[in-house]
C-alpha cells in the first residue's frame, strides 16, 4: 500500500497577463498619489481624499489580481474569511481611533 494522497481541489493561478495587468495597475495607482504629493498640485484635503481613494482601489487590485479572491467559482470560505478579516481590521482601527480621540477627555480627571 502506498501512502499517496491525491487532492481533488484545483487551484487556478493567474496567467502572466493577469499578473502583468495587476502590476501595471498597482504601479499607476502608486504613481498618481506620489505625483500629487510631490508637485503639491492640489490642496491638502483634496490630496488626502485622492490618496484614500487610490488606496481603496489599490486594495481591490491586489485582492483580485494577486490573491484571486474575486467572485469566481472558488470556495466560498475564501470570501467569508476575507470579509471577516475586513471586519476585524475595521473594529481594531475604529476602536483605536475612538480611544485616542477620547483619551484627552478621559485623562482630565479632577479638572
Amino acid at each position: 500500500m502506498s501512502n499517496q494522497q491525491q487532492s481533488q481541489e484545483s487551484h487556478e493561478h493567474g496567467s502572466i497577463k493577469s499578473y502583468t495587468t495587476g502590476l501595471i495597475l498597482s504601479i499607476i495607482l502608486t504613481i498618481i498619489p506620489f505625483g500629487l504629493v510631490m508637485t503639491g498640485a492640489l490642496s491638502g484635503v483634496a490630496t488626502l481624499a485622492i490618496i484614500m481613494i487610490m488606496a481603496v482601489v489599490q486594495i481591490v487590485v491586489q485582492v483580485v489580481y494577486f490573491l484571486h479572491l474575486n467572485e469566481g467559482s472558488g470556495p466560498r470560505w475564501n470570501m467569508i474569511s476575507l470579509w471577516f478579516t475586513i471586519l476585524i481590521v475595521a473594529i481594531v482601527v475604529v476602536g483605536s481611533l475612538w480611544i485616542m480621540f477620547h483619551l484627552n477627555h478621559n485623562l482630565m480627571v479632577g479638572m
